[in-house]
């Protein structure tokens, strides 16, 4: 999103999510480029504030800034973590919980000058609970092991006419296996309603606030936030789990980059 210096949104253009992990510097300049929005407009800006998974320490954000510094030639570039900018997009003013559940999950406690990471993320395969692909993969698991309801496993066979061996091929052996996964939430959206689908949801929320909203010793003293599509999409079974365990739920957002750009107009750019 481009702002400009009154916080007024310009334009919006859309990329590719970055990850250090997965993503060297020339792949974020490559892609970058492939963005004509964004290259008609790159040497004007003064300042660019990236958040992104992956990036949780100096040596990580600094795979990021070099390939954005290629693009925003004269800019100053900023590149921290995506809990930070999860946290600022909900700030009000107030300490709070602020959480991702997106296609990775996470959580983070934000007094309003520092940001607190409790527990690690461990990302797909150790961890991610309530995520994209955390769903995802345990929907491939209960259709592999013929446990899936049947006009649930129906739908997916006639959907998408996976063979067991294409399945395993793009988990194990082809790149971002935690997107592929991810991206069956669309099908578990469209079957929510089966009871199944409901119990699964439901142990996925109440798995991600055991390792990841517990963790804080007043999680259910300040508002707990709720940033991501996951999140988003299904906010009435997250709600449902969350006044189960007495939690206050405060904003749940399904993209932070509208509440990112009023924060950092209001506490950063005009401080």
């Amino acid at each position: 999103m481009l702002i400009d210096e009154l916080g007024e949104p310009l334009m919006e253009f859309h990329t590719m999510g970055f990850n250090p992990y997965f993503h060297d510097a020339n792949m974020v300049e490559d892609k970058m480029r492939e963005s004509s929005e964004a290259m008609k407009i790159a040497g004007d800006v003064a300042q660019v504030y990236f958040y992104g998974a992956g990036s949780s320490s100096a040596p990580l954000c600094a795979i990021i800034q070099e390939g954005l510094q290629r693009i925003f030639k004269n800019a100053m570039v900023h590149v921290g973590h995506d809990l930070d900018g999860a946290a600022y997009s909900t700030f009000s003013g107030v300490p709070a919980i602020t959480c991702i559940i997106g296609t990775g999950s996470n959580s983070c406690y934000f007094d309003g000058n520092q940001t607190i990471e409790k527990v690690p993320a461990l990302a797909y395969i150790l961890g991610d609970e309530a995520s994209g692909s955390w769903f995802g993969k345990r929907l491939l698991s209960m259709h592999l092991y013929h446990k899936l309801d049947p006009i649930v496993d129906k739908d997916f066979t006639e959907t998408f006419g996976f063979s067991k061996d294409d399945i395993v091929n793009r988990v194990y052996k082809e790149p971002n296996a935690n997107v592929f996964l991810a991206s069956f939430m669309t099908f578990i959206g469209r079957h929510q309603e089966i009871p199944q689908i409901i119990s699964l949801l439901e142990e996925g929320f109440q798995a991600f606030i055991d390792v990841h909203v517990k963790c804080y010793d007043n999680y259910r003293e300040v508002p707990v936030h709720f940033v991501g599509s996951v999140a988003y999409h299904f906010q009435d079974v997250l709600r449902h789990v969350c006044e189960r365990e007495s939690i206050q739920v405060g904003q749940i957002i399904k993209r932070p980059i509208d509440g990112l750009a009023q924060y950092h107009v209001k506490y950063i750019l005009n401080a």
